[in-house]
């Protein structure tokens, strides 16, 4: 077989044709692939069966006030055949069916519809069936699983005692609390749906409804392993999350790697289950599963029309541009004044490029557009909303610098980074030291001491330092990159080694009702690998001027005994406190999760000793 590379599809290589091969077993090829897809990769939403396949289908409304309302959640069920679009008989039509359909086009599940007003639409139609006797069982993620019949093409006797199918779909309350038509019983609603204890989340998708699966189990969240994970489990999680039927059931950490406990394994569902907790599954022990193995899910969601609003300009790839919005039928730029890594992977997400990887304020040297209008200035976002149009911004457009060169841009990637602190490590190494001033030069020349320090004797007395460990882990699919290129890094003479970023974390020390008593910072003087999971290899090393960085599956160690690596708490008085260490908290880097990014413990100190325990990732 001879491959030039450019097919798309094995079977369109050069060969001497199938069957003719003089090979035998042990001559079998095979292949290893990358986790991650190319960049324009579009997953199916199609499944084929062995002979027969449904290319797509649709809700078509007829309610005039649904026609231009996305999501489109209520019709008369299509099926796309050539180039038309034709219905589905309803006699013998189940809920299961519908059930089925719901899942497919991104709803949780099948409601009832007002059935007189259909039949009077539909006695005035003259439709065109394609599909009948459909017999799902209701657990099919996609309707090319369930038995049906296709109508002979001009068929005289289609569906003669029937009329086309009618399908109305619950809203999943992640969407329905973006629909701007919910009334105020129906907001109520689903802020009351949103208040319940959740019990299964996902984490680290890039896009709303993938992500990998944990569950809380006994108030400490966990990830699930791949043994036997399914479409019927990842169904279960997606429609208890809101969404609709799963497209894709995830092994082997695709989505990245949690940490802390593994909740459950061997997961198995019949796909009727309220929640994946009413599964049947085994109990972990630390030989049965690795995080190698987490199990994620990506989920059929309801297409809400968001990139019809926003586009990228200039750049050199698809993934990267001038950002410009529709205000109503005008294209516009936005403003870069408060630009940030939050607002980009909003962006990045409505434009479905999965997530930023760095937010630009100067546009200048992408390709012109003929766009000369500014639409939209002071935009603000906490980073988890699904346009930019969601975030809050000016009523009245103000911007300093005016003029495209200066417009928001975005540079986006289909992966991202996730660190995340070992929380015990903090707990085991924490220990006060009273530290000699004469040793706190370098400290104090990169402000690791409290202000008092100022006024210190210096070179006499101490200061008295909380220290520990810390360990941080790259979670992620994506290497973890200082924002400034080396050119751009600063050295430092007292300590011998170059800043690549200004803060890397934060470490406070605060009341129990927040307010801080104590504080201290880190800077990414030294990212690099320490160590690295099994296979993995170490790619960042400081030394003599190196790259640096946190490889994916390996962490970097910030040992309790160097510079910094503390909290000065000279000046704070005995007492309950929390130790809180953020990393990355000025969202520098865009990170798949930020949610992750803070750790907290509980803290006693009665002027001498301190107590630590409890330590946690804060959500």
């Amino acid at each position: 077989m001879i491959c030039s590379g450019s097919e798309k599809s094995i079977t369109d290589c050069k060969s001497r044709g199938w069957g003719n091969s003089d090979c035998t077993h042990e001559e079998d090829a095979g292949v290893v692939c990358k986790d991650e897809r190319l960049p324009g990769y579009v997953e199916p939403n199609t499944i084929e069966t062995e002979q027969r396949q449904l290319e797509e289908i649709r809700l078509r409304p007829v309610i005039a006030s649904a026609k231009n309302r996305l999501p489109i959640n209520e019709g008369i069920l299509e099926i796309k055949y050539r180039d038309t679009w034709e219905q589905v008989c309803d006699v013998a039509w189940t809920q299961k069916n519908s059930h089925v359909v719901c899942g497919m086009l991104g709803f949780p599940s099948e409601k009832k519809y007002n059935r007189n007003f259909y039949k009077l639409y539909l006695d005035r139609q003259k439709p065109s069936f394609r599909l009948h006797s459909v017999k799902c069982s209701g657990t099919e993620v996609h309707l090319s699983l369930c038995p049906f019949e296709f109508y002979k093409l001009n068929s005289s006797a289609a569906c003669q005692d029937g009329s086309p199918v009618v399908v109305s779909c619950t809203l999943g309350s992640v969407f329905a609390a973006q629909n701007a038509a919910q009334t105020a019983i129906k907001k109520k609603k689903v802020v009351q749906q949103q208040q319940r204890e959740e019990i299964v989340r996902l984490k680290g998708g890039s896009r709303p409804g993938e992500g990998r699966v944990e569950v809380l189990k006994n108030g400490q969240w966990g990830t699930v392993c791949d043994d036997r994970w399914d479409l019927q489990a990842a169904s279960v999680v997606c429609r208890e999350l809101g969404f609709g039927s799963a497209k894709e059931a995830l092994t082997g950490a695709r989505l990245g790697q949690g940490m802390g406990a593994i909740h459950m394994n061997e997961v198995r569902c019949t796909g009727n289950e309220k929640s994946l907790l009413d599964c049947r599954y085994k109990n972990i022990t630390e030989e049965d599963c690795k995080h190698s193995e987490d199990a994620a899910v990506k989920c059929n969601s309801p297409y809400m029309g968001y990139e019809r609003t926003i586009r990228i300009i200039g750049g050199r790839t698809k993934f990267e541009g001038r950002v410009e919005v529709k205000a109503g039928n005008t294209w516009g730029y936005l403003c870069s004044d408060g630009w940030t890594t939050k607002e980009s992977m909003v962006a990045c997400r409505q434009l479905g490029l999965g997530y930023s990887l760095h937010a630009v304020t100067e546009t200048w040297y992408w390709e012109a557009s003929n766009v000369t209008e500014m639409t939209m200035s002071g935009v603000r976002c906490s980073g988890t909303e699904m346009s930019l149009q969601q975030c809050s911004r000016h009523k009245a457009i103000s911007c300093k610098n005016t003029g495209n060169r200066h417009a928001a841009g975005v540079i986006c990637s289909e992966t991202a980074s996730d660190l995340v602190l070992h929380a015990p490590l903090v707990q085991e190494t924490a220990y006060i030291e009273d530290r000699p001033l004469h040793m706190l030069y370098c400290a104090a020349e990169e402000n690791c001491l409290s202000s008092s320090a100022r006024h210190a004797n210096w070179p006499y007395g101490h200061r008295r330092l909380l220290r520990f460990s810390s360990q941080i882990h790259n979670n992620g699919r994506a290497d973890f990159r200082p924002k400034a290129g080396r050119h751009s890094w600063v050295w430092h003479e007292c300590h011998g080694h170059y800043h690549s970023m200004d803060i890397f974390t934060h470490y406070d020390l605060l009341t129990p009702n927040g307010t801080k008593v104590a504080d201290g910072h880190k800077a990414s003087f030294c990212l690099e690998d320490t160590e690295c999971q099994e296979l993995v290899s170490k790619r960042y090393e400081c030394a003599n001027f190196g790259e640096q960085g946190i490889t994916v599956g390996c962490w970097d160690l910030y040992r309790h005994d160097i510079d910094c690596q503390w909290i000065d708490i000279t000046d704070v008085k005995p007492g309950n406190y929390i130790l809180q260490v953020a990393i990355n908290p000025n969202f520098e880097v865009a990170e798949s999760d930020f949610t992750n990014n803070a750790m907290k413990c509980n803290c006693k100190y009665d002027g001498h000793r301190i107590w630590i325990h409890n330590c946690h990732i804060g959500e």
